[in-house]
Protein backbone atom coordinates (compact mmCIF):
# COMPACT_ATOMS: atom_id res chain seq x y z
CA UNK A 1 0.00 0.00 0.00
CA UNK A 2 1.23 3.51 -1.07
CA UNK A 3 1.71 5.74 2.52
CA UNK A 4 -0.27 8.71 3.04
CA UNK A 5 -0.18 11.25 0.14
CA UNK A 6 2.22 14.19 2.04
CA UNK A 7 4.14 11.45 4.67
CA UNK A 8 7.57 10.78 2.59
CA UNK A 9 11.00 11.10 4.05
CA UNK A 10 11.53 14.61 3.62
CA UNK A 11 14.82 16.31 4.73
CA UNK A 12 15.14 15.05 8.25
CA UNK A 13 17.41 16.55 11.03
CA UNK A 14 20.46 15.33 10.13
CA UNK A 15 21.35 14.90 13.96
CA UNK A 16 18.16 12.49 14.75
CA UNK A 17 17.89 10.55 17.80
CA UNK A 18 16.46 7.69 15.78
CA UNK A 19 18.43 5.11 13.69
CA UNK A 20 16.63 2.71 10.67
CA UNK A 21 17.87 -0.74 11.47
CA UNK A 22 15.70 -2.84 9.07
CA UNK A 23 12.33 -2.10 7.41
CA UNK A 24 10.38 -2.98 11.27
CA UNK A 25 13.28 -1.59 13.74
CA UNK A 26 14.51 1.30 14.78
CA UNK A 27 17.54 2.61 17.37
CA UNK A 28 16.74 5.50 19.95
CA UNK A 29 20.02 7.49 21.16
CA UNK A 30 19.27 8.42 24.51
CA UNK A 31 22.05 10.83 24.78
CA UNK A 32 20.55 13.18 22.52
CA UNK A 33 18.66 15.76 23.74
CA UNK A 34 15.36 15.22 21.90
CA UNK A 35 15.83 11.46 22.78
CA UNK A 36 13.02 11.81 25.76
CA UNK A 37 10.58 13.99 23.81
CA UNK A 38 11.03 11.04 20.87
CA UNK A 39 10.74 8.42 23.52
CA UNK A 40 6.93 8.99 24.46
CA UNK A 41 6.02 9.32 20.77
CA UNK A 42 7.24 6.34 19.80
CA UNK A 43 5.60 4.24 22.76
CA UNK A 44 2.32 5.34 21.44
CA UNK A 45 3.04 2.56 18.39
CA UNK A 46 5.89 1.19 18.92
CA UNK A 47 7.43 -1.71 21.18
CA UNK A 48 10.59 -1.66 23.12
CA UNK A 49 12.82 -4.88 22.85
CA UNK A 50 15.49 -3.92 24.42
CA UNK A 51 17.11 -1.33 26.71
CA UNK A 52 20.93 -1.49 27.09
CA UNK A 53 22.64 1.59 28.75
CA UNK A 54 22.83 3.94 25.29
CA UNK A 55 20.77 2.70 22.47
CA UNK A 56 16.96 1.74 22.87
CA UNK A 57 15.39 -1.36 20.48
CA UNK A 58 11.71 -0.36 19.60
CA UNK A 59 10.09 -2.35 16.92
CA UNK A 60 7.09 -2.08 15.39
CA UNK A 61 4.19 -4.63 16.00
CA UNK A 62 0.99 -5.66 14.28
CA UNK A 63 -0.79 -5.16 17.55
CA UNK A 64 1.21 -2.06 18.51
CA UNK A 65 0.31 -0.13 15.23
CA UNK A 66 -3.65 -1.40 15.27
CA UNK A 67 -3.99 -0.08 19.25
CA UNK A 68 -2.38 2.88 17.69
CA UNK A 69 -4.60 3.09 15.06
CA UNK A 70 -8.09 2.13 17.53
CA UNK A 71 -7.08 4.90 19.56
CA UNK A 72 -7.13 7.58 17.13
CA UNK A 73 -3.63 7.83 15.72
CA UNK A 74 -3.23 7.43 11.61
CA UNK A 75 -0.32 6.41 9.80
CA UNK A 76 0.62 9.98 8.51
CA UNK A 77 0.78 10.45 11.87
CA UNK A 78 3.57 7.47 12.55
CA UNK A 79 5.19 7.86 9.76
CA UNK A 80 5.68 12.09 10.62
CA UNK A 81 7.18 11.33 13.70
CA UNK A 82 9.26 8.75 12.27
CA UNK A 83 10.54 11.24 9.69
CA UNK A 84 10.50 14.32 12.08
CA UNK A 85 13.27 12.33 14.67
CA UNK A 86 15.16 9.94 12.38
CA UNK A 87 19.08 10.86 11.66
CA UNK A 88 18.26 10.04 8.30
CA UNK A 89 16.06 9.49 5.51
CA UNK A 90 12.85 6.75 6.74
CA UNK A 91 13.30 3.62 4.27
CA UNK A 92 10.14 3.44 1.73
CA UNK A 93 9.76 0.33 2.72
CA UNK A 94 8.82 1.17 6.36
CA UNK A 95 6.47 3.42 5.36
CA UNK A 96 4.19 1.34 3.57
CA UNK A 97 4.65 -1.21 6.26
CA UNK A 98 3.15 1.48 8.67
CA UNK A 99 0.76 2.39 5.95
CA UNK A 100 -0.56 -1.59 5.06
CA UNK A 101 -0.62 -2.32 8.56
CA UNK A 102 -3.01 0.41 9.99
CA UNK A 103 -4.96 0.51 6.67
CA UNK A 104 -5.95 -3.31 7.63
CA UNK A 105 -7.67 -1.86 10.91
CA UNK A 106 -11.15 -0.64 9.26
CA UNK A 107 -10.67 -2.83 5.63
CA UNK A 108 -13.19 -5.43 8.00
CA UNK A 109 -16.03 -4.05 9.82
CA UNK A 110 -18.35 -6.21 11.76
CA UNK A 111 -21.78 -4.55 11.79
CA UNK A 112 -24.81 -5.45 14.24
CA UNK A 113 -27.76 -5.42 11.70
CA UNK A 114 -28.11 -7.45 8.60
CA UNK A 115 -30.21 -6.59 5.83
CA UNK A 116 -30.99 -9.23 3.05
CA UNK A 117 -31.61 -8.96 -0.76
CA UNK A 118 -34.63 -7.04 -0.33
CA UNK A 119 -33.97 -5.34 2.44
CA UNK A 120 -35.48 -7.00 5.15
CA UNK A 121 -33.93 -6.94 8.57
CA UNK A 122 -33.48 -9.74 10.86
CA UNK A 123 -33.43 -10.14 14.06
CA UNK A 124 -33.47 -12.79 17.11
CA UNK A 125 -31.85 -13.84 20.01
CA UNK A 126 -28.02 -14.90 20.11
CA UNK A 127 -27.34 -18.01 20.84
CA UNK A 128 -25.45 -18.76 24.17
CA UNK A 129 -25.95 -15.14 25.39
CA UNK A 130 -29.74 -14.47 25.29
CA UNK A 131 -29.55 -11.26 23.85
CA UNK A 132 -28.74 -9.18 20.17
CA UNK A 133 -29.62 -10.01 16.82
CA UNK A 134 -29.12 -13.56 15.71
CA UNK A 135 -26.90 -12.98 12.67
CA UNK A 136 -24.04 -9.80 12.31
CA UNK A 137 -22.69 -8.38 8.81
CA UNK A 138 -18.99 -8.70 7.83
CA UNK A 139 -18.21 -6.43 5.18
CA UNK A 140 -15.08 -5.05 3.52
CA UNK A 141 -14.23 -1.65 2.79
CA UNK A 142 -11.74 -2.04 0.66
CA UNK A 143 -12.61 -5.46 -1.51
CA UNK A 144 -10.70 -8.01 0.55
CA UNK A 145 -13.29 -10.18 1.49
CA UNK A 146 -12.66 -13.26 -0.44
CA UNK A 147 -9.52 -13.02 0.64
CA UNK A 148 -10.25 -12.76 4.58
CA UNK A 149 -12.72 -15.74 4.46
CA UNK A 150 -9.76 -17.81 2.83
CA UNK A 151 -7.91 -17.79 5.88
CA UNK A 152 -7.33 -20.56 7.76
CA UNK A 153 -10.65 -21.71 9.96
CA UNK A 154 -12.45 -18.64 8.65
CA UNK A 155 -14.81 -19.72 6.34
CA UNK A 156 -16.87 -21.80 9.32
CA UNK A 157 -17.64 -19.10 11.58
CA UNK A 158 -19.43 -17.37 8.59
CA UNK A 159 -22.99 -18.32 7.27
CA UNK A 160 -24.64 -16.89 4.21
CA UNK A 161 -22.79 -14.81 1.59
CA UNK A 162 -24.60 -11.75 0.77
CA UNK A 163 -22.35 -10.23 -2.18
CA UNK A 164 -18.74 -9.04 -3.08
CA UNK A 165 -18.32 -6.95 -0.01
CA UNK A 166 -20.54 -7.99 2.74
CA UNK A 167 -21.19 -12.17 4.47
CA UNK A 168 -23.58 -13.04 7.38
CA UNK A 169 -21.82 -13.70 10.90
CA UNK A 170 -23.93 -16.37 13.44
CA UNK A 171 -23.78 -14.00 16.41
CA UNK A 172 -22.45 -16.57 18.06
CA UNK A 173 -19.30 -17.00 16.46
CA UNK A 174 -18.62 -13.08 16.88
CA UNK A 175 -15.71 -13.16 19.30
CA UNK A 176 -14.20 -16.84 17.70
CA UNK A 177 -14.36 -15.10 14.44
CA UNK A 178 -12.00 -11.80 15.48
CA UNK A 179 -9.75 -14.28 17.26
CA UNK A 180 -9.61 -15.85 13.83
CA UNK A 181 -8.80 -12.87 11.39
CA UNK A 182 -6.47 -10.94 14.03
CA UNK A 183 -4.05 -14.59 13.83
CA UNK A 184 -4.25 -13.85 9.41
CA UNK A 185 -3.29 -10.03 10.44
CA UNK A 186 -7.38 -9.14 9.26
CA UNK A 187 -8.52 -7.06 12.68
CA UNK A 188 -12.00 -6.21 12.47
CA UNK A 189 -13.27 -3.33 13.88
CA UNK A 190 -16.42 -4.44 16.30
CA UNK A 191 -19.09 -1.68 15.53
CA UNK A 192 -21.60 -4.56 15.94
CA UNK A 193 -25.02 -3.65 18.33
CA UNK A 194 -23.94 -4.23 22.22
CA UNK A 195 -26.69 -5.11 24.74
CA UNK A 196 -27.95 -2.11 26.85
CA UNK A 197 -28.22 -4.82 29.70
CA UNK A 198 -31.05 -4.02 32.65
CA UNK A 199 -30.91 -0.06 33.70
CA UNK A 200 -29.02 0.77 37.14
CA UNK A 201 -28.31 3.85 37.27
CA UNK A 202 -26.04 5.61 40.08
CA UNK A 203 -24.06 8.95 39.74
CA UNK A 204 -20.26 9.46 41.25
CA UNK A 205 -20.60 11.08 44.42
CA UNK A 206 -20.74 14.82 44.48
CA UNK A 207 -17.18 15.60 46.02
CA UNK A 208 -15.81 13.76 43.33
CA UNK A 209 -13.85 15.37 40.45
CA UNK A 210 -12.18 13.52 37.46
CA UNK A 211 -8.93 14.65 36.91
CA UNK A 212 -8.83 15.61 32.96
CA UNK A 213 -6.93 12.13 31.87
CA UNK A 214 -9.55 10.47 33.71
CA UNK A 215 -12.44 11.88 32.00
CA UNK A 216 -10.65 11.95 28.61
CA UNK A 217 -10.29 7.95 29.59
CA UNK A 218 -13.65 7.60 29.73
CA UNK A 219 -14.92 9.66 26.60
CA UNK A 220 -11.96 7.93 24.63
CA UNK A 221 -13.80 4.40 25.60
CA UNK A 222 -17.50 5.32 25.62
CA UNK A 223 -17.90 5.48 21.83
CA UNK A 224 -17.22 2.49 20.91
CA UNK A 225 -17.94 0.62 24.71
CA UNK A 226 -15.54 -2.32 24.06
CA UNK A 227 -11.89 -1.97 24.82
CA UNK A 228 -8.81 -1.46 27.00
CA UNK A 229 -7.86 2.05 28.92
CA UNK A 230 -4.36 1.72 30.22
CA UNK A 231 -3.52 3.97 33.16
CA UNK A 232 -0.23 3.52 35.99
CA UNK A 233 -1.16 2.12 39.17
CA UNK A 234 -2.21 5.14 41.42
CA UNK A 235 -3.30 6.98 38.65
CA UNK A 236 -7.31 6.11 39.52
CA UNK A 237 -8.10 2.89 37.00
CA UNK A 238 -11.43 1.91 39.64
CA UNK A 239 -12.86 5.07 39.50
CA UNK A 240 -12.14 5.63 36.08
CA UNK A 241 -13.96 2.27 35.30
CA UNK A 242 -16.93 3.47 37.79
CA UNK A 243 -17.34 6.98 36.23
CA UNK A 244 -17.63 4.52 32.46
CA UNK A 245 -20.01 2.26 34.37
CA UNK A 246 -22.06 5.72 35.81
CA UNK A 247 -22.26 6.97 32.07
CA UNK A 248 -23.46 3.23 30.88
CA UNK A 249 -26.10 3.29 33.84
CA UNK A 250 -26.66 -0.72 33.87
CA UNK A 251 -26.08 -3.98 35.89
CA UNK A 252 -22.49 -4.49 35.83
CA UNK A 253 -20.06 -7.08 36.58
CA UNK A 254 -17.21 -6.71 37.68
CA UNK A 255 -14.38 -9.09 36.96
CA UNK A 256 -11.36 -8.96 39.52
CA UNK A 257 -7.98 -10.76 40.28
CA UNK A 258 -8.82 -12.15 43.82
CA UNK A 259 -11.03 -11.47 46.87
CA UNK A 260 -9.02 -8.62 48.38
CA UNK A 261 -9.61 -7.00 45.17
CA UNK A 262 -13.03 -7.40 45.43
CA UNK A 263 -13.16 -5.35 49.11
CA UNK A 264 -11.24 -2.57 47.40
CA UNK A 265 -13.60 -2.30 44.59
CA UNK A 266 -16.81 -2.18 47.13
CA UNK A 267 -15.07 0.27 49.16
CA UNK A 268 -14.13 2.45 46.42
CA UNK A 269 -17.92 1.82 45.36
CA UNK A 270 -19.09 3.40 48.40
CA UNK A 271 -16.92 6.09 48.67
CA UNK A 272 -16.53 7.65 45.22
CA UNK A 273 -20.41 6.77 44.09
CA UNK A 274 -24.25 6.71 45.01
CA UNK A 275 -24.55 2.74 44.94
CA UNK A 276 -26.21 1.52 48.13
CA UNK A 277 -24.00 -1.41 49.97
CA UNK A 278 -27.11 -3.80 49.41
CA UNK A 279 -26.57 -3.46 45.60
CA UNK A 280 -22.78 -4.73 45.96
CA UNK A 281 -22.67 -8.51 45.68
CA UNK A 282 -20.00 -10.75 45.58
CA UNK A 283 -19.64 -13.67 43.68
CA UNK A 284 -16.55 -15.73 44.92
CA UNK A 285 -15.36 -19.04 46.69
CA UNK A 286 -17.36 -17.79 49.74
CA UNK A 287 -20.11 -15.90 48.18
CA UNK A 288 -22.49 -16.29 45.86
CA UNK A 289 -24.31 -13.28 45.80
CA UNK A 290 -25.82 -11.85 42.62
CA UNK A 291 -26.68 -7.99 42.56
CA UNK A 292 -27.05 -4.73 40.16
CA UNK A 293 -23.44 -4.71 40.72
CA UNK A 294 -21.70 -7.99 41.03
CA UNK A 295 -17.72 -7.91 41.40
CA UNK A 296 -17.08 -11.49 40.79
CA UNK A 297 -13.40 -13.65 40.93
CA UNK A 298 -11.76 -14.81 37.91
CA UNK A 299 -11.14 -17.71 39.58
CA UNK A 300 -14.32 -18.79 40.16
CA UNK A 301 -15.52 -18.01 36.96
CA UNK A 302 -12.91 -20.04 35.10
CA UNK A 303 -13.58 -22.96 37.51
CA UNK A 304 -14.56 -26.21 35.47
CA UNK A 305 -16.36 -29.74 36.84
CA UNK A 306 -16.05 -32.40 34.58
CA UNK A 307 -15.13 -29.80 31.45
CA UNK A 308 -17.58 -27.65 31.82
CA UNK A 309 -17.44 -23.44 32.93
CA UNK A 310 -19.22 -24.14 36.55
CA UNK A 311 -20.76 -20.86 36.49
CA UNK A 312 -21.82 -19.41 33.08
CA UNK A 313 -24.97 -18.86 34.32
CA UNK A 314 -23.41 -15.78 35.95
CA UNK A 315 -22.61 -14.56 32.28
CA UNK A 316 -26.11 -15.45 31.03
CA UNK A 317 -28.43 -14.66 33.68
CA UNK A 318 -27.61 -11.19 34.62
CA UNK A 319 -28.12 -9.36 31.41
CA UNK A 320 -25.55 -7.42 32.24
CA UNK A 321 -25.04 -3.87 30.31
CA UNK A 322 -21.01 -3.78 31.15
CA UNK A 323 -18.79 -6.43 32.30
CA UNK A 324 -15.48 -4.82 33.35
CA UNK A 325 -11.69 -6.19 32.95
CA UNK A 326 -9.68 -5.46 36.69
CA UNK A 327 -5.88 -6.09 36.14
CA UNK A 328 -6.89 -7.55 31.98
CA UNK A 329 -3.05 -8.37 31.47
CA UNK A 330 -3.69 -11.17 33.76
CA UNK A 331 -6.91 -12.44 32.45
CA UNK A 332 -6.64 -16.56 32.41
CA UNK A 333 -6.58 -18.29 29.71
CA UNK A 334 -9.80 -20.10 30.74
CA UNK A 335 -11.94 -16.74 31.09
CA UNK A 336 -11.10 -15.91 26.86
CA UNK A 337 -13.27 -18.84 25.93
CA UNK A 338 -16.32 -17.26 27.89
CA UNK A 339 -15.20 -13.62 26.60
CA UNK A 340 -15.37 -15.43 23.19
CA UNK A 341 -19.10 -15.73 23.63
CA UNK A 342 -20.22 -12.56 25.07
CA UNK A 343 -19.40 -10.11 23.08
CA UNK A 344 -22.89 -8.57 22.49
CA UNK A 345 -21.98 -6.93 26.00
CA UNK A 346 -19.90 -3.61 26.75
CA UNK A 347 -16.63 -4.81 27.73
CA UNK A 348 -14.11 -2.62 29.68
CA UNK A 349 -10.62 -3.70 30.35
CA UNK A 350 -8.01 -2.03 32.92
CA UNK A 351 -4.37 -2.23 32.81
CA UNK A 352 -1.10 -1.07 33.67
CA UNK A 353 0.28 -2.30 30.63
CA UNK A 354 -1.12 -4.59 27.87
CA UNK A 355 2.14 -6.69 28.02
CA UNK A 356 1.03 -10.09 28.67
CA UNK A 357 4.06 -12.56 29.73
CA UNK A 358 1.83 -15.79 28.02
CA UNK A 359 1.88 -13.26 24.76
CA UNK A 360 -1.82 -13.25 24.09
CA UNK A 361 -2.00 -9.64 23.95
CA UNK A 362 -4.23 -10.67 20.61
CA UNK A 363 -6.96 -12.18 22.51
CA UNK A 364 -7.70 -8.80 24.33
CA UNK A 365 -7.37 -6.96 21.60
CA UNK A 366 -9.98 -9.16 20.04
CA UNK A 367 -11.99 -9.83 22.51
CA UNK A 368 -11.83 -7.60 25.00
CA UNK A 369 -11.13 -4.54 22.66
CA UNK A 370 -8.51 -2.45 21.04
CA UNK A 371 -6.76 -0.20 22.94
CA UNK A 372 -8.65 3.21 23.60
CA UNK A 373 -6.15 5.17 26.33
CA UNK A 374 -2.77 4.94 27.60
CA UNK A 375 -0.95 7.83 28.98
CA UNK A 376 2.84 7.74 29.60
CA UNK A 377 3.46 7.58 33.64
CA UNK A 378 6.39 9.79 33.47
CA UNK A 379 3.39 12.25 31.66
CA UNK A 380 1.60 12.17 34.89
CA UNK A 381 4.22 12.67 37.20
CA UNK A 382 5.20 15.78 35.15
CA UNK A 383 1.36 16.77 35.62
CA UNK A 384 1.69 16.04 39.59
CA UNK A 385 -0.48 12.97 39.72
CA UNK A 386 2.37 10.58 40.52
CA UNK A 387 5.34 10.74 42.76
CA UNK A 388 8.73 11.22 40.73
CA UNK A 389 10.51 7.94 41.38
CA UNK A 390 14.25 7.14 40.91
CA UNK A 391 14.95 3.37 39.81
CA UNK A 392 18.06 1.80 41.08
CA UNK A 393 19.26 -1.53 40.55
CA UNK A 394 21.29 -3.29 43.58
CA UNK A 395 23.80 -5.77 42.62
CA UNK A 396 25.26 -8.27 45.09
CA UNK A 397 27.73 -11.12 45.24
CA UNK A 398 26.93 -14.21 45.84
CA UNK A 399 29.51 -16.64 47.83
CA UNK A 400 31.04 -19.23 46.13
CA UNK A 401 28.53 -22.23 47.94
CA UNK A 402 25.67 -20.45 46.72
CA UNK A 403 27.21 -19.75 43.08
CA UNK A 404 27.79 -23.78 42.89
CA UNK A 405 24.14 -24.19 44.22
CA UNK A 406 22.97 -21.79 41.16
CA UNK A 407 24.87 -23.73 39.28
CA UNK A 408 23.83 -27.69 40.05
CA UNK A 409 20.25 -26.07 40.06
CA UNK A 410 17.64 -26.49 37.64
CA UNK A 411 14.62 -24.80 36.36
CA UNK A 412 13.09 -22.52 39.46
CA UNK A 413 15.73 -24.11 41.60
CA UNK A 414 17.66 -21.74 40.29
CA UNK A 415 15.64 -18.42 40.92
CA UNK A 416 15.20 -19.49 44.05
CA UNK A 417 18.77 -19.86 44.95
CA UNK A 418 18.84 -16.18 43.58
CA UNK A 419 16.26 -14.98 45.99
CA UNK A 420 17.82 -16.15 49.07
CA UNK A 421 21.51 -14.52 48.32
CA UNK A 422 22.54 -14.04 51.83
CA UNK A 423 24.19 -10.50 50.82
CA UNK A 424 20.68 -9.24 50.37
CA UNK A 425 20.21 -8.54 53.71
CA UNK A 426 22.79 -6.97 54.30
CA UNK A 427 22.11 -4.48 51.13
CA UNK A 428 18.61 -4.18 52.22
CA UNK A 429 19.74 -3.60 55.99
CA UNK A 430 21.16 -0.41 54.32
CA UNK A 431 18.98 0.91 52.08
CA UNK A 432 16.56 1.34 54.97
CA UNK A 433 18.63 2.77 56.85
CA UNK A 434 18.63 5.32 54.51
CA UNK A 435 15.49 5.70 54.08
CA UNK A 436 14.63 5.61 57.62
CA UNK A 437 11.16 6.54 58.69
CA UNK A 438 9.85 6.67 55.19
CA UNK A 439 7.73 3.49 54.98
CA UNK A 440 9.14 0.64 53.37
CA UNK A 441 8.09 -2.55 51.62
CA UNK A 442 10.32 -5.21 51.52
CA UNK A 443 8.94 -7.41 48.06
CA UNK A 444 9.70 -10.97 47.15
CA UNK A 445 8.17 -13.82 45.39
CA UNK A 446 9.72 -17.06 47.20
CA UNK A 447 8.91 -17.52 50.92
CA UNK A 448 11.58 -19.56 51.53
CA UNK A 449 13.98 -16.36 51.25
CA UNK A 450 11.83 -13.92 52.49
CA UNK A 451 11.21 -15.33 55.57
CA UNK A 452 14.19 -15.32 56.65
CA UNK A 453 14.89 -12.24 55.54
CA UNK A 454 11.69 -11.02 57.30
CA UNK A 455 13.36 -12.33 60.84
CA UNK A 456 17.09 -10.74 60.18
CA UNK A 457 14.53 -7.77 59.34
CA UNK A 458 13.23 -8.23 62.86
CA UNK A 459 10.26 -6.98 60.48
CA UNK A 460 6.23 -8.53 60.25
CA UNK A 461 5.91 -10.24 56.54
CA UNK A 462 2.30 -11.04 54.48
CA UNK A 463 1.80 -13.84 52.57
CA UNK A 464 -0.94 -15.82 50.95
CA UNK A 465 -1.22 -17.06 54.31
CA UNK A 466 -1.78 -13.78 56.31
CA UNK A 467 -5.39 -13.67 57.36
CA UNK A 468 -7.82 -10.60 56.09
CA UNK A 469 -7.93 -9.09 59.38
CA UNK A 470 -4.09 -9.76 60.40
CA UNK A 471 -3.28 -7.98 56.40
CA UNK A 472 -5.41 -4.92 58.02
CA UNK A 473 -3.68 -4.47 61.10
CA UNK A 474 -0.65 -4.69 59.64
CA UNK A 475 -1.43 -2.18 56.69
CA UNK A 476 -2.62 0.05 59.07
CA UNK A 477 0.25 -0.06 61.81
CA UNK A 478 2.75 1.13 58.41
CA UNK A 479 -0.09 3.33 57.34
CA UNK A 480 0.10 5.32 61.12
CA UNK A 481 3.80 4.74 61.21
CA UNK A 482 3.37 1.75 64.27
CA UNK A 483 5.85 -0.22 61.70
CA UNK A 484 8.38 1.30 59.30
CA UNK A 485 8.89 -1.75 57.11
CA UNK A 486 6.34 -4.06 55.55
CA UNK A 487 7.89 -7.55 54.10
CA UNK A 488 5.02 -8.78 51.66
CA UNK A 489 5.13 -11.75 49.14
CA UNK A 490 4.04 -10.89 45.68
CA UNK A 491 0.25 -11.00 47.12
CA UNK A 492 1.26 -7.09 47.20
CA UNK A 493 1.22 -7.40 43.08
CA UNK A 494 -2.52 -6.77 42.70
CA UNK A 495 -4.47 -4.41 43.90
CA UNK A 496 -4.27 -4.57 47.12
CA UNK A 497 -5.10 -1.33 48.99
CA UNK A 498 -1.25 -0.90 50.46
CA UNK A 499 -0.71 2.01 52.94
CA UNK A 500 1.66 5.13 51.06
CA UNK A 501 5.12 4.43 51.26
CA UNK A 502 8.03 5.88 49.69
CA UNK A 503 10.39 3.31 49.84
CA UNK A 504 9.79 -0.52 47.81
CA UNK A 505 12.56 -2.86 47.51
CA UNK A 506 12.23 -5.86 45.49
CA UNK A 507 14.43 -8.54 46.43
CA UNK A 508 12.92 -11.39 44.26
CA UNK A 509 10.73 -11.59 40.84
CA UNK A 510 9.11 -13.73 38.80
CA UNK A 511 11.03 -14.75 35.49
CA UNK A 512 11.59 -11.08 34.44
CA UNK A 513 7.87 -9.94 34.28
CA UNK A 514 7.20 -6.54 32.93
CA UNK A 515 3.35 -6.97 34.39
CA UNK A 516 4.82 -7.35 38.03
CA UNK A 517 7.39 -4.27 38.08
CA UNK A 518 4.16 -2.14 36.83
CA UNK A 519 2.41 -3.30 39.75
CA UNK A 520 5.43 -3.17 42.06
CA UNK A 521 6.31 0.38 41.04
CA UNK A 522 2.60 1.43 41.08
CA UNK A 523 3.16 0.64 45.02
CA UNK A 524 5.25 3.75 45.41
CA UNK A 525 4.16 6.19 43.15
CA UNK A 526 0.86 7.42 44.36
CA UNK A 527 1.63 11.31 45.34
CA UNK A 528 2.71 11.94 48.99
CA UNK A 529 0.98 14.55 51.28
CA UNK A 530 4.66 16.02 51.42
CA UNK A 531 5.96 15.93 48.32
CA UNK A 532 8.38 13.26 48.65
CA UNK A 533 10.37 11.33 46.02
CA UNK A 534 9.68 7.49 45.69
CA UNK A 535 12.06 5.26 45.55
CA UNK A 536 12.23 1.73 43.77
CA UNK A 537 15.11 -0.23 44.35
CA UNK A 538 15.70 -3.97 43.20
CA UNK A 539 18.35 -6.27 44.43
CA UNK A 540 19.85 -8.49 42.19
CA UNK A 541 22.83 -11.64 42.85
CA UNK A 542 25.40 -10.77 39.96
CA UNK A 543 25.96 -13.60 37.86
CA UNK A 544 22.64 -15.58 38.49
CA UNK A 545 19.43 -16.02 36.50
CA UNK A 546 18.16 -12.46 38.24
CA UNK A 547 20.46 -10.87 36.14
CA UNK A 548 19.01 -11.63 33.14
CA UNK A 549 15.30 -11.54 34.54
CA UNK A 550 16.20 -7.63 35.54
CA UNK A 551 16.97 -6.73 31.99
CA UNK A 552 13.50 -7.52 31.04
CA UNK A 553 12.06 -6.23 33.59
CA UNK A 554 14.05 -2.78 33.45
CA UNK A 555 12.19 -2.50 29.65
CA UNK A 556 9.01 -1.40 31.77
CA UNK A 557 11.30 0.99 33.06
CA UNK A 558 12.68 2.19 29.88
CA UNK A 559 9.10 2.43 28.17
CA UNK A 560 7.68 4.92 30.26
CA UNK A 561 11.07 6.88 30.35
CA UNK A 562 12.22 6.25 33.66
CA UNK A 563 16.07 6.06 34.27
CA UNK A 564 17.39 3.40 36.30
CA UNK A 565 20.94 3.40 37.63
CA UNK A 566 22.71 0.36 38.59
CA UNK A 567 25.50 0.01 41.33
CA UNK A 568 27.06 -2.62 43.24
CA UNK A 569 26.52 -2.93 46.65
CA UNK A 570 29.73 -2.40 47.78
CA UNK A 571 28.96 0.99 47.28
CA UNK A 572 25.69 1.84 49.79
Amino acid sequence: MTPPSGADSGTPPANGPLLIAGADTVLLQLAHPEAEECRTRLAAFAELERSPDHVHTFRLTDLGLWNARAAGLDAESVIDTLTRYSAGPVPHAMMVLVADTMARFGALVLDGSVADANGASRGGDEAGDGVGPASLLLRSTDGSLDEALAEPGVATLVGERIDEDRVRVPALNRGRLKQALVEARRPVDDRAAVSPGLAFGFDLSSDLELRPYQRQAVDSWLPAAAGVVVLPCGAGKTVTALAAAAEVGARTLILVTGEASMQQWKSELLQFTTVDEADIGFYSARSKAVAPITIATYHVISARRNGEFRHLDLIQRGDWGLVIYDEVHLLPSAVFQMTAGIQSRRRLGLTATLIREDGRQGDVFSLVGPKRFDVPWRELELQGWLAPATCTEVRVVPTEAERLAHATATGQEKAKVAAGVEAKIDVVRRLLARHRGEGALVIGTYLVALAPLAEALDAPMVSGETSAAERLRLFDALRVGEIDVLVVSKVANFSLDLPEVSVAIQVSGTFGSRQEEAQRLGRVVRPKADGRQAHFYTVVARDTVEQEYAQRRQLFLAEQGYAYEIIDGTDL
